[in-house]
């Protein structure tokens, strides 16, 4: 199949775009994808995922790590990884990265991941959390036992710690 822009070289990218309902596939060849953005990384592209990873299995490549590779946080294997398709966490990234960036190359185009990133809660609301249970545990106290002035100080202070965490 010859490149849909050029006419001229083989179409190694078939790229299909929707836009308004409306799904179009352009062929081209690797000079045409270079020039619209893509990166063909100079490898066949449409390699099923299973047929990729039968592939890993069936040794030979200089980047693949040994089988018995394990990720130093969670444990898993690259043998591991081979069954299932499947990473167990972050750090498997940096423990088989040098397999990965191919993978990742063909599958998506790219190696660079562009997603989401984690971001933890707000520590400093939990330490607010802690510190209004505290104080309504003391308050609690002081109405047992009776010390109302505590008790409008603790009110007050709950108050204001309540309306700096919305």
């Amino acid at each position: 199949m010859t490149c849909d822009q050029c006419g001229e070289n083989e179409a190694v990218v078939h790229l299909t775009q929707i836009e308004n309902n409306e799904m179009t596939v352009v062929h081209l060849c690797d000079a045409c994808a270079a020039s619209r953005g893509l990166d063909t990384g100079g490898e066949p592209a449409g390699l099923p995922l299973t047929d990729f990873l039968a592939e890993m299995s069936s040794g030979g490549a200089p980047t693949r790590p040994q089988p018995d590779a394990r990720c130093g946080f969670c444990g898993l294997t690259f043998a591991d990884f081979r069954e299932m398709g499947r990473l167990g966490c972050p750090q498997c990234w940096a423990t088989f990265e040098a397999h990965l960036k191919g993978l990742t190359r063909r599958i998506h185009g790219d190696s660079v991941h562009r997603g989401k990133v984690y971001l933890p809660p707000d520590p400093t609301a939990s330490e607010r959390e802690r510190r209004l249970d505290a104080l309504r545990e003391q308050l609690d106290r002081a109405v047992v036992a009776e010390d109302f002035e505590r008790a409008a100080e603790l009110r007050d202070e709950i108050r204001t710690l309540e309306l700096e965490g919305v």
